[in-house]
Protein backbone atom coordinates (compact mmCIF):
# COMPACT_ATOMS: atom_id res chain seq x y z
CA UNK A 1 0.00 0.00 0.00
CA UNK A 2 2.82 2.42 0.84
CA UNK A 3 4.43 1.88 -2.59
CA UNK A 4 1.09 2.42 -4.28
CA UNK A 5 0.51 5.61 -2.36
CA UNK A 6 4.02 6.78 -3.23
CA UNK A 7 3.41 6.12 -6.92
CA UNK A 8 0.14 8.00 -6.78
CA UNK A 9 1.93 10.86 -5.07
CA UNK A 10 4.54 11.02 -7.83
CA UNK A 11 1.81 11.00 -10.49
CA UNK A 12 -0.11 13.71 -8.67
CA UNK A 13 3.01 15.83 -8.29
CA UNK A 14 3.82 15.41 -11.98
CA UNK A 15 0.29 16.40 -12.93
CA UNK A 16 0.50 19.46 -10.71
CA UNK A 17 3.82 20.52 -12.26
CA UNK A 18 2.39 20.00 -15.74
CA UNK A 19 -0.69 22.04 -14.93
CA UNK A 20 1.39 24.83 -13.43
CA UNK A 21 3.69 24.84 -16.46
CA UNK A 22 0.75 25.00 -18.88
CA UNK A 23 -0.85 27.79 -16.86
CA UNK A 24 2.37 29.78 -16.79
CA UNK A 25 2.99 29.30 -20.50
CA UNK A 26 -0.53 30.14 -21.62
CA UNK A 27 -1.48 32.89 -19.18
CA UNK A 28 1.77 34.53 -18.15
CA UNK A 29 4.88 34.01 -20.27
CA UNK A 30 3.29 34.59 -23.66
CA UNK A 31 2.43 38.11 -22.42
CA UNK A 32 5.83 38.87 -20.84
CA UNK A 33 6.95 41.03 -23.75
CA UNK A 34 10.59 42.06 -23.71
CA UNK A 35 13.38 43.61 -25.77
CA UNK A 36 16.59 41.85 -26.76
CA UNK A 37 19.50 44.20 -27.46
CA UNK A 38 22.26 43.37 -29.94
CA UNK A 39 25.23 45.22 -31.45
CA UNK A 40 26.56 44.27 -34.87
CA UNK A 41 29.71 45.82 -36.43
CA UNK A 42 28.88 46.08 -40.15
CA UNK A 43 29.17 49.78 -40.99
CA UNK A 44 32.23 51.39 -42.61
CA UNK A 45 34.83 52.84 -40.26
CA UNK A 46 33.83 56.21 -38.85
CA UNK A 47 30.09 55.69 -39.46
CA UNK A 48 27.46 56.81 -37.00
CA UNK A 49 25.47 54.06 -35.28
CA UNK A 50 22.14 53.06 -36.83
CA UNK A 51 19.43 51.67 -34.54
CA UNK A 52 17.23 48.98 -36.13
CA UNK A 53 14.02 47.75 -34.52
CA UNK A 54 13.19 44.21 -35.61
CA UNK A 55 9.52 43.19 -35.33
CA UNK A 56 8.29 39.73 -36.25
CA UNK A 57 5.39 37.32 -35.83
CA UNK A 58 3.01 39.70 -34.09
CA UNK A 59 0.03 37.42 -34.89
CA UNK A 60 -2.31 40.16 -33.78
CA UNK A 61 -5.87 39.51 -32.64
CA UNK A 62 -8.16 42.52 -32.17
CA UNK A 63 -8.71 41.90 -28.45
CA UNK A 64 -4.98 41.88 -27.55
CA UNK A 65 -4.87 45.38 -26.12
CA UNK A 66 -1.75 44.79 -24.01
CA UNK A 67 0.24 43.71 -27.05
CA UNK A 68 -0.95 46.74 -29.00
CA UNK A 69 0.09 49.15 -26.27
CA UNK A 70 3.47 47.47 -25.82
CA UNK A 71 4.16 47.79 -29.54
CA UNK A 72 3.21 51.47 -29.47
CA UNK A 73 5.59 52.03 -26.56
CA UNK A 74 8.48 50.58 -28.61
CA UNK A 75 8.57 53.92 -30.40
CA UNK A 76 10.37 55.19 -27.28
CA UNK A 77 13.41 53.24 -28.53
CA UNK A 78 13.59 55.90 -31.27
CA UNK A 79 14.78 53.57 -34.03
CA UNK A 80 16.37 54.87 -37.20
CA UNK A 81 14.93 51.96 -39.19
CA UNK A 82 12.27 49.26 -38.69
CA UNK A 83 12.51 45.74 -40.10
CA UNK A 84 9.25 43.79 -40.09
CA UNK A 85 9.63 40.11 -41.01
CA UNK A 86 5.97 39.20 -41.31
CA UNK A 87 3.08 37.26 -39.80
CA UNK A 88 1.54 40.43 -38.41
CA UNK A 89 -2.08 39.29 -38.67
CA UNK A 90 -3.58 36.61 -36.48
CA UNK A 91 -7.28 37.14 -37.11
CA UNK A 92 -9.44 38.23 -40.03
CA UNK A 93 -10.42 41.48 -38.28
CA UNK A 94 -6.96 42.39 -36.96
CA UNK A 95 -5.91 45.01 -39.52
CA UNK A 96 -7.17 47.94 -37.45
CA UNK A 97 -5.37 46.63 -34.36
CA UNK A 98 -2.08 46.29 -36.26
CA UNK A 99 -2.50 49.80 -37.65
CA UNK A 100 -3.15 51.21 -34.19
CA UNK A 101 -0.13 49.39 -32.76
CA UNK A 102 2.31 50.49 -35.45
CA UNK A 103 1.03 54.01 -36.16
CA UNK A 104 3.69 55.60 -33.86
CA UNK A 105 6.33 54.48 -36.37
CA UNK A 106 4.91 56.63 -39.17
CA UNK A 107 7.71 58.53 -40.85
CA UNK A 108 10.43 56.18 -39.60
CA UNK A 109 12.01 54.36 -42.57
CA UNK A 110 11.56 50.62 -42.68
CA UNK A 111 11.22 47.48 -44.78
CA UNK A 112 8.85 44.53 -44.64
CA UNK A 113 8.60 40.95 -45.89
CA UNK A 114 5.34 39.05 -45.61
CA UNK A 115 4.69 35.74 -43.90
CA UNK A 116 1.92 33.36 -44.95
CA UNK A 117 -0.13 34.43 -41.92
CA UNK A 118 -0.44 37.86 -43.49
CA UNK A 119 -2.43 36.21 -46.27
CA UNK A 120 -4.28 33.45 -44.43
CA UNK A 121 -5.74 33.27 -40.95
CA UNK A 122 -4.94 30.49 -38.48
CA UNK A 123 -7.12 27.40 -38.24
CA UNK A 124 -7.72 25.01 -35.33
CA UNK A 125 -5.22 22.17 -35.27
CA UNK A 126 -3.51 19.85 -32.83
CA UNK A 127 -0.84 22.07 -31.22
CA UNK A 128 1.36 19.05 -30.45
CA UNK A 129 1.92 18.48 -34.18
CA UNK A 130 4.16 21.53 -34.07
CA UNK A 131 6.75 19.48 -32.21
CA UNK A 132 6.89 16.70 -34.80
CA UNK A 133 8.56 18.86 -37.45
CA UNK A 134 7.86 21.77 -39.80
CA UNK A 135 4.16 22.53 -40.14
CA UNK A 136 2.52 21.37 -43.34
CA UNK A 137 1.82 23.90 -46.05
CA UNK A 138 -1.16 21.85 -47.19
CA UNK A 139 -4.46 21.48 -45.36
CA UNK A 140 -7.91 20.10 -45.98
CA UNK A 141 -9.34 23.22 -44.35
CA UNK A 142 -9.87 26.28 -46.49
CA UNK A 143 -7.88 29.05 -44.77
CA UNK A 144 -9.53 32.34 -43.93
CA UNK A 145 -8.34 35.05 -46.32
CA UNK A 146 -6.80 38.11 -44.66
CA UNK A 147 -6.66 41.65 -46.01
CA UNK A 148 -3.07 41.63 -47.17
CA UNK A 149 -3.67 44.52 -49.57
CA UNK A 150 -4.79 46.77 -46.73
CA UNK A 151 -1.77 45.77 -44.65
CA UNK A 152 0.67 46.39 -47.51
CA UNK A 153 -0.85 49.79 -48.23
CA UNK A 154 -0.59 50.72 -44.55
CA UNK A 155 3.07 49.70 -44.29
CA UNK A 156 3.90 51.67 -47.41
CA UNK A 157 2.05 54.68 -45.99
CA UNK A 158 4.34 54.50 -42.96
CA UNK A 159 7.29 54.85 -45.33
CA UNK A 160 8.37 51.21 -45.31
CA UNK A 161 9.80 49.48 -48.39
CA UNK A 162 8.34 46.24 -49.74
CA UNK A 163 11.22 43.73 -50.05
CA UNK A 164 9.16 40.70 -51.02
CA UNK A 165 11.40 39.38 -53.83
CA UNK A 166 12.63 42.92 -54.42
CA UNK A 167 15.72 45.05 -53.84
CA UNK A 168 15.98 48.70 -52.77
CA UNK A 169 18.61 51.25 -51.78
CA UNK A 170 18.37 53.67 -48.86
CA UNK A 171 20.62 56.03 -46.91
CA UNK A 172 20.46 56.32 -43.11
CA UNK A 173 22.58 58.59 -40.90
CA UNK A 174 25.21 58.93 -43.60
CA UNK A 175 25.49 55.21 -44.37
CA UNK A 176 24.22 53.51 -47.50
CA UNK A 177 22.17 50.33 -47.38
CA UNK A 178 21.08 47.88 -50.03
CA UNK A 179 18.03 45.90 -49.00
CA UNK A 180 16.79 42.68 -50.55
CA UNK A 181 14.31 40.09 -49.41
CA UNK A 182 11.99 37.23 -50.24
CA UNK A 183 8.41 36.20 -49.70
CA UNK A 184 7.65 33.35 -47.29
CA UNK A 185 9.97 30.41 -48.00
CA UNK A 186 7.89 28.18 -45.71
CA UNK A 187 5.22 28.28 -48.41
CA UNK A 188 7.80 28.05 -51.22
CA UNK A 189 6.85 31.60 -52.23
CA UNK A 190 10.44 32.84 -52.28
CA UNK A 191 11.66 33.91 -55.73
CA UNK A 192 15.40 34.05 -55.39
CA UNK A 193 15.63 34.14 -59.17
CA UNK A 194 14.21 37.67 -59.08
CA UNK A 195 17.01 38.96 -56.85
CA UNK A 196 20.58 39.92 -57.75
CA UNK A 197 22.88 36.90 -57.55
CA UNK A 198 25.98 38.67 -56.20
CA UNK A 199 27.27 41.96 -54.86
CA UNK A 200 28.19 43.41 -58.26
CA UNK A 201 24.77 42.62 -59.69
CA UNK A 202 23.16 44.09 -56.57
CA UNK A 203 25.07 47.33 -57.04
CA UNK A 204 23.96 47.56 -60.67
CA UNK A 205 20.35 46.73 -59.77
CA UNK A 206 19.98 49.40 -57.09
CA UNK A 207 22.51 52.04 -58.23
CA UNK A 208 23.33 55.20 -56.37
CA UNK A 209 22.52 58.22 -58.46
CA UNK A 210 24.79 60.63 -56.61
CA UNK A 211 28.31 60.49 -55.20
CA UNK A 212 29.16 57.09 -56.63
CA UNK A 213 32.49 57.19 -54.77
CA UNK A 214 30.83 57.36 -51.36
CA UNK A 215 31.06 54.70 -48.61
CA UNK A 216 30.52 51.08 -49.61
CA UNK A 217 26.85 50.17 -49.05
CA UNK A 218 25.90 47.69 -46.34
CA UNK A 219 23.79 44.80 -47.66
CA UNK A 220 20.80 43.66 -45.58
CA UNK A 221 18.79 40.52 -46.33
CA UNK A 222 15.21 40.30 -45.04
CA UNK A 223 12.98 37.22 -45.05
CA UNK A 224 10.19 35.73 -43.00
CA UNK A 225 11.22 32.06 -42.79
CA UNK A 226 14.96 31.37 -42.46
CA UNK A 227 15.29 28.35 -44.74
CA UNK A 228 18.82 27.30 -45.60
CA UNK A 229 18.42 27.92 -49.33
CA UNK A 230 17.47 31.54 -48.63
CA UNK A 231 20.25 32.14 -46.12
CA UNK A 232 22.84 30.54 -48.42
CA UNK A 233 21.67 32.71 -51.31
CA UNK A 234 21.80 35.84 -49.16
CA UNK A 235 25.39 35.05 -48.16
CA UNK A 236 26.25 34.54 -51.84
CA UNK A 237 24.62 37.90 -52.60
CA UNK A 238 26.95 39.57 -50.13
CA UNK A 239 24.60 40.19 -47.20
CA UNK A 240 26.31 41.73 -44.20
CA UNK A 241 23.36 40.88 -41.95
CA UNK A 242 20.12 38.92 -42.43
CA UNK A 243 16.89 39.46 -40.48
CA UNK A 244 14.32 36.64 -40.14
CA UNK A 245 11.48 35.42 -37.94
CA UNK A 246 8.97 32.57 -38.27
CA UNK A 247 10.52 30.18 -35.72
CA UNK A 248 8.89 31.70 -32.61
CA UNK A 249 12.14 30.66 -30.94
CA UNK A 250 10.65 27.17 -30.85
CA UNK A 251 7.82 28.68 -28.78
CA UNK A 252 8.48 26.08 -26.08
CA UNK A 253 12.05 25.51 -24.90
CA UNK A 254 13.16 22.79 -22.52
CA UNK A 255 15.69 23.99 -19.93
CA UNK A 256 19.05 22.41 -20.69
CA UNK A 257 17.83 21.24 -24.11
CA UNK A 258 16.53 24.33 -25.84
CA UNK A 259 13.98 24.50 -28.61
CA UNK A 260 12.62 21.23 -29.91
CA UNK A 261 11.82 22.53 -33.41
CA UNK A 262 12.42 25.53 -35.67
CA UNK A 263 9.44 24.94 -38.00
CA UNK A 264 11.90 24.98 -40.92
CA UNK A 265 15.11 23.25 -41.99
CA UNK A 266 17.11 25.65 -39.83
CA UNK A 267 19.26 23.80 -37.23
CA UNK A 268 17.89 24.19 -33.70
CA UNK A 269 20.92 26.09 -32.44
CA UNK A 270 19.93 28.98 -34.72
CA UNK A 271 16.29 29.06 -33.58
CA UNK A 272 16.61 32.61 -32.24
CA UNK A 273 19.27 35.17 -31.42
CA UNK A 274 22.30 36.57 -33.21
CA UNK A 275 24.56 34.12 -35.05
CA UNK A 276 26.97 33.82 -37.96
CA UNK A 277 25.70 31.93 -41.00
CA UNK A 278 28.38 30.45 -43.24
CA UNK A 279 28.25 29.26 -46.84
CA UNK A 280 31.01 28.53 -49.34
CA UNK A 281 33.69 30.14 -47.23
CA UNK A 282 31.74 33.33 -46.61
CA UNK A 283 29.42 34.38 -43.81
CA UNK A 284 26.93 36.99 -42.70
CA UNK A 285 25.35 37.90 -39.40
CA UNK A 286 21.99 36.20 -38.89
CA UNK A 287 19.41 37.76 -36.58
CA UNK A 288 16.41 35.48 -35.91
CA UNK A 289 13.63 36.88 -33.76
CA UNK A 290 11.70 34.64 -31.37
CA UNK A 291 8.68 36.73 -32.32
CA UNK A 292 6.03 38.63 -30.43
CA UNK A 293 2.88 36.53 -30.70
CA UNK A 294 1.49 33.04 -31.18
CA UNK A 295 -1.40 31.53 -33.06
CA UNK A 296 -4.67 32.11 -31.21
CA UNK A 297 -5.10 28.32 -31.35
CA UNK A 298 -1.74 27.61 -29.66
CA UNK A 299 -1.40 30.47 -27.16
CA UNK A 300 1.54 29.21 -25.12
CA UNK A 301 5.22 30.00 -24.65
CA UNK A 302 7.58 28.40 -22.18
CA UNK A 303 11.17 29.46 -21.48
CA UNK A 304 10.83 31.56 -24.64
CA UNK A 305 9.55 35.07 -23.97
CA UNK A 306 8.01 37.11 -26.78
CA UNK A 307 10.47 39.70 -27.98
CA UNK A 308 11.24 42.64 -30.17
CA UNK A 309 14.90 43.07 -31.05
CA UNK A 310 16.89 46.28 -31.13
CA UNK A 311 20.03 45.91 -33.22
CA UNK A 312 22.61 48.67 -33.13
CA UNK A 313 24.57 48.65 -36.37
CA UNK A 314 27.97 50.07 -35.60
CA UNK A 315 31.27 50.63 -37.38
CA UNK A 316 33.62 47.75 -37.99
CA UNK A 317 36.80 47.70 -35.95
CA UNK A 318 40.16 47.40 -37.58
Amino acid sequence: MSRGRAALGVIAAGAAVGAATATWGSLVERRRFGIRWETVPVLPAGSRDVTVLHLSDIHMAPWQADKQQWLRDLSLVEPDFVVNTGDNLGHETANAAVEYALEPFRGIPGAFAHGSNDFYGPSPRNPFKYFTGPSSTHSDRRPVGLDIDRQTAFFESLGWLDVNDQAHAIELRGSRFELFGTSDAHRDWDRLDLLPTNVDEMRSTVPWTEDEDGPTPVAIGITHAPYRRVLDAFVDQGADIVFAGHTHGGQVQVPGVGALVTNSDLPRRYVSGLHKWQHRGHWSWLEVSAGIGTSIYAPVRFSCRPEAVVVTLTAKTA
